[in-house]
């Protein structure tokens, strides 16, 4: 059984939470607080094993308690954020501090929408009651590397792609990868699962980051560029097209693959498809099998494939497939992986 403790000054919110919450048998409310001074004393009272968190609250605001709450008491805890520009960029702050996951809110009509989310609302919270918390606060703690003092050597020309899937966990794992790569690389395809907007605010926030240029793709195509960073927007696949050097990017409007869409899969198909054993593939954090078939198509083809480990995961899911069905030739630690690019790129 689950405890969740719902932290929100709406009490329709709130109200909407415990109905959805409530339809599963193996998930219990044990109580709602109407903001964080509320919520720290149900929090001793209660021992909750997840709690959903509004950002904006009367008294505290939901990131300082978050932050607060992380560094004196780590647990898992699932964001409520708005569907907006504003809402997105502190969703973004708050997986920085170690949030698990977040429920997009509906910015309209909330009591019709809201429920319409009940499936995907009660397996974040599934998710979020098995995720390792420790892996979280470890890859949130982690300091960029001056690279300025690497001694890299000169690109080689072996692999002229390299290609990411990530989910639940995905945005901290995919900036501890690149926060060790240096500003010449081939380019970077990555799909994080997120829904439309935050994909934006999480591309900004990354190319704040690095010196590779990071952006969102929202284009219906565009030419592959060396030391760029694309990340798929939330709202479609992002697939690659060409051959004999002439690579694009290209928007993909099929339907979901893998009840996601962008879909890791679709990315990793075409990369197989495209770039063969001139690609790397890694798949990281996240819940559920999306990406570990593309993964298995890409090693056949002769690509490069690379698996996060099950203890620096914050849910070992996505990975763990990939494993079982030897879609990966290394299986590595977070902290590594970063590593294993820039040689492979650099050797």
């Amino acid at each position: 059984m689950i405890k969740v403790l719902i932290v929100d000054d709406s009490q329709l919110i709130r109200k909407l939470l415990t109905e959805i919450l409530s339809q599963d048998a193996n998930i219990h409310v044990a109580g709602t607080a109407i903001d964080p001074i509320d919520a720290r004393a149900k929090i001793k009272q209660l021992n909750p094993d997840v709690i959903t968190l509004d950002i904006e609250m009367p008294r505290m605001d939901g990131l300082t308690f978050l932050e607060k709450l992380i560094r004196l008491r780590p647990m898992p805890v699932v964001m409520i954020s708005t569907l907006t520009e504003k809402g997105a960029d502190a969703t973004m702050q708050a997986l920085q501090l170690g949030a698990v996951d977040f429920i997009p809110k509906p910015k309209l009509d909330v009591k019709t929408l809201l429920p319409a989310l009940s499936a995907e609302i009660i397996s974040k919270i599934k998710h979020a009651a098995r995720a390792n918390v420790l892996a979280l606060t470890q890859n949130v703690s982690l300091e960029m590397p001056d690279l300025s003092t690497q001694q890299i050597g000169k690109l080689s020309n072996k692999y002229q792609l390299i290609a990411i899937g990530a989910s639940t966990g995905g945005t901290e794992a995919i900036k501890q990868v690149l926060r060790v790569l240096p500003a010449k690389m081939p380019p970077i395809v990555i799909v994080q699962h997120m829904p439309p907007g935050f994909t934006q605010s999480f591309a900004n926030r990354l190319n704040q980051l690095y010196e590779l240029e990071v952006k969102e793709f929202n284009q219906s195509s565009e030419a592959l560029k060396a030391n760029h960073v694309y990340i798929a927007n939330g709202a479609e696949h992002m697939v690659i097209q060409g051959s004999a050097g002439q690579y694009k990017l290209v928007r993909d409007t099929s339907k979901a693959m893998n009840r996601h869409k962008p879909s890791v899969d679709k990315l990793f198909n075409s990369v197989a498809d495209t770039f063969a054993g001139r690609a790397i593939g890694v798949l990281l954090t996240g819940m559920g099998m999306d990406g570990a078939s593309g993964l298995k198509n890409m090693r056949n083809s002769g690509a490069l494939t690379i698996a996060q480990d099950q203890d620096s995961s914050v849910v070992w899911g996505m990975p763990r497939v990939a494993i079982e069905q030897e879609a990966a030739v290394k299986v590595l630690p977070l902290t590594k992986i970063g590593n294993q690019i820039m040689e492979l790129c650099y050797g």
